[in-house]
């Protein structure tokens, strides 16, 4: 048992994460902090330090598992053991219950500076519980600049037993200034077989089906782990692929539009409605203002401001819903476009990600060429930047499959 056992695939990764581990023991057996009066240079304060600094950022594609590898990292600087996995420590560390590990994510747009202030205050306060004050970002790359130059000063000036780990996609999503003083951990996609092999051992989906959701996932462990758990899941991505060869004209390409935006509006919708209930019903219970038919001022201010917040968070997720659709249609296309290049009959044959669709495949590469199949890929990114930059979603998917309709 260990506290890397779900980190899967990234072998390189944890023995530099170990090996720091391993200097922050040898710092805290000998009464030391990290001892950085100045955080300009990340790489020289981890040659210091034996391999130990006080900021990291952990970066790797969507699913690779970043959070879980920061999680995993906090929780080895926590044990006496560098990272059993079954001390107290350790347990209460990844599930988000230590004193000393705090766990920052957002389901909204961005990280605003009211979301960073507060830890700016506990980055100054020292360990009360373990051996270090862990600080985990897990949306770094959603920081503007107003939050990060917030952050940034608290990262300049580290306290001796403070550690910040930041997660974001690449280097490039965050501030230039916050990532110069980060020691940089990059993780990799990991092999399908690795994630099957996850979801069998962790989650106990059956092989058959780990195996399926990994692949079709392209090894993006949560959206793998849910379509080995979610029947309906695996249905709705389904229905997505099958979108294309609906598109004989531009009314079924407006209608098709419609109905994804539809789709992905209420998949979003079923993940937050309840939350949003219990949340709001939680707020009222704690103002004494529960069952009131009519809700004091003080009241029905705070109530507006969580609903605020959950309509942020709604956007989000409407968008997270509708991006995964879209990088589903990618998958489709990359798949037509092996069978036109004629990459899946060699001796090194490249895996179709939809081999389940094959059919559906094969008819779509016979009557389409490369080049119509790479300009429908091309309008499928374009529209994932266009709905990320805030344009209305139906308009964006009314564009893009105008866009896929096969040639006349």
């Amino acid at each position: 048992m260990s506290v890397w056992n779900d980190v899967v695939g990234q072998e390189a990764a944890i023995g530099i994460l170990r090996r720091a581990v391993g200097a922050a023991d040898e710092l805290v057996r000998a009464g030391r902090g990290l001892g950085v009066d100045s955080a300009e240079d990340a790489g020289e304060a981890a040659a210091v330090s034996g391999g130990m600094t006080h900021a990291w950022l952990i970066t790797g594609p969507p699913g690779s598992g970043r959070s879980t590898a920061a999680r995993a990292f906090a929780a080895a600087l926590q044990c006496p053991e560098g990272g059993c996995g079954i001390c107290h420590a350790c347990t209460t560390s990844l599930s988000g219950a230590h004193a000393d590990v705090s766990l920052v994510a957002t389901e909204h747009v961005q990280l605003r500076v009211d979301d960073v202030r507060p830890l700016i205050q506990l980055a100054q306060r020292s360990p009360s519980a373990g051996r270090w004050r862990v600080i985990v970002i897990e949306d770094a790359d959603r920081l503007n600049d107003s939050s990060g130059n917030v952050l940034l000063k608290a990262i300049e000036e580290p306290p001796p037993r403070t550690v910040w780990l930041l997660c974001a996609p690449g280097a490039d999503d965050v501030l230039t200034t916050i990532r110069s003083r980060c020691r940089r951990i990059g993780l990799r996609i990991p092999p399908v077989a690795a994630v099957a092999d996850l979801l069998v051992r962790r989650d106990g989906a059956d092989p058959a089906i780990a195996a399926f959701a990994a692949r079709s996932a392209q090894s993006h462990i949560g959206l793998a782990r849910r379509l080995a758990l979610d029947e309906a899941a695996r249905i709705r991505r389904r229905e997505v692929l099958k979108l294309p060869s609906t598109l004989r004209s531009v009314g079924a390409a407006v209608l098709a539009a419609g109905q994804l935006v539809e789709v992905c509006a209420e998949e979003s919708k079923a993940r937050t409605t309840e939350r949003d209930a219990e949340e709001k019903s939680t707020l009222l219970r704690s103002l004494g203002a529960e069952g009131l038919s009519t809700l004091p001022p003080a009241v029905r201010t705070q109530v507006k401001q969580l609903e605020e917040n959950q309509k942020r968070r709604a956007t989000r997720a409407q968008r997270d819903v509708l991006d995964r659709s879209l990088i589903d249609l990618l998958s489709l296309y990359r798949d037509v476009l092996v069978l036109q290049l004629g990459a899946n009959g060699r001796e090194d044959s490249i895996e179709l990600v939809n081999a389940e669709m094959a059919e559906l495949i094969e008819a779509e590469a016979r009557h389409s060429s490369a080049t119509a199949t790479l300009r429908r890929m091309e309008a499928i990114g374009v529209a994932r930047e266009r709905i990320e930059a805030n344009v209305s979603p139906l308009m964006a998917l009314e564009s893009l499959m105008v866009q896929l309709r096969p040639a006349a």
